[in-house]
């Protein structure tokens, strides 16, 4: 398997976005006031020393929209680094509208490997209603450009935007994962202060999307992506000070959210695996090695959950004595009774 690269993220906060998603505020999500320079991309790769091998990435706005320019002053500065080995990669993050033959040609010869696309919904009602801008057309036609480019695709979806249902939401997920991304990002909509989702959330017109309700909607949507062997490289906002320190008001913002999402997905396999176990049964869960804190819970809550439901009169995780073979595998052994 290939060492993953190290990520030296920067960031072009709105530079290129033609309008303004109803939920996005980039300045506050990155905890980057000042777009990137190639001064900047200097600096940054000067600051890695005889680090190599590295990954530069443009986060943020919609890089294939700003000035060409401006990209090629950002992908030229880089070109020294991969000459001698710091940079070995990079990827840029944009629109699906944004993306066309001749844009992915400048982003091959300056060395881009890959390209991450926003599509956030595949439901045109809920692309309008959040502002996006574009189509779930203009999702499939970009991420077909980007492969047939030979680039590796990355898809980020949303969950909990404006008029976005659980089915609505899941059968966007389903339609990504058909465009077969090389991996996908999920962010549940988190509420920020003076954006327009948070005047509509003030007004009564968007019911919050909670973590409770994101923890649910996503322990339903990662087995999509993982029946379809498609990695989840992100759930949740990356915490930052600003998130963590007041800018997150509501919605599904917790520092932990990808923990908790799969810890639920465990806990929902163990419910299945428990059916039908006697009352005051002692058991064990017994699972991959490498998820035992996950089937456990935080603070051991999915155990007393299962222990109060099945009415146990014991519960323990174990490691299972054979290689898991699938995530979020469960299995039961039984270790005695009570009563």
């Amino acid at each position: 398997m290939e060492a993953r690269r190290k990520i030296i993220p920067l960031f072009i906060p709105h530079a290129g976005c033609p309008n303004r998603c109803v939920f996005c505020d980039q300045k506050r999500i990155s905890g980057s006031l000042l777009p990137a320079s190639g001064d900047m991309v200097r600096r940054t790769l000067d600051a890695l020393g005889e680090e190599r091998g590295c990954e530069l990435a443009f986060y943020g706005g919609s890089f294939t929209a700003i000035p060409i320019c401006e990209q090629e002053e950002l992908l030229g500065a880089a070109q020294p680094y991969r000459d001698n080995g710091t940079v070995t990669a990079i990827r840029v993050s944009t629109r699906p509208d944004a993306v066309d033959t001749e844009r992915l040609e400048r982003l091959r010869r300056y060395g881009v490997e890959t390209v991450e696309l926003g599509a956030q919904s595949m439901t045109g009602r809920v692309l309008t209603r959040s502002g996006r801008g574009h189509t779930a057309g203009d999702v499939v036609r970009a991420s077909e450009l980007v492969r047939e480019g030979g680039f590796s695709l990355i898809l980020q979806m949303m969950t909990g935007l404006p008029g976005e249902t659980r089915e609505s939401c899941l059968e966007s997920a389903e339609k990504i994962a058909a465009l077969r991304p090389d991996g996908v990002r999920i962010y549940p909509t988190v509420i920020l202060r003076d954006t327009p989702l948070y005047e509509l959330w003030q007004r009564g017109e968007y019911r919050e999307h909670t973590v409770e309700d994101a923890v649910e909607l996503c322990a339903d949507i990662l087995p999509i992506f993982e029946r379809a062997g498609i990695p989840v490289i992100r759930l949740g906002l990356n915490p930052t000070e600003e998130l963590s320190g007041g800018v997150a008001v509501g919605g599904a913002y917790h520092p932990a959210l990808g923990e908790m999402v799969r810890s639920r997905i465990y806990r929902r396999r163990a419910e299945e695996a428990l059916r039908g176990v006697e009352r005051g049964s002692v058991v064990t869960l017994e699972v991959d090695g490498r998820h035992i804190s996950q089937m456990t819970g935080q603070n051991r809550a999915n155990l007393r959950y299962l222990q109060e439901k099945f009415a146990l009169g014991g519960i323990r995780v174990g490691k299972s004595p054979c290689p898991d073979g699938e995530n979020f595998s469960v299995t039961v052994a039984m270790t005695g009774k009570i009563g």
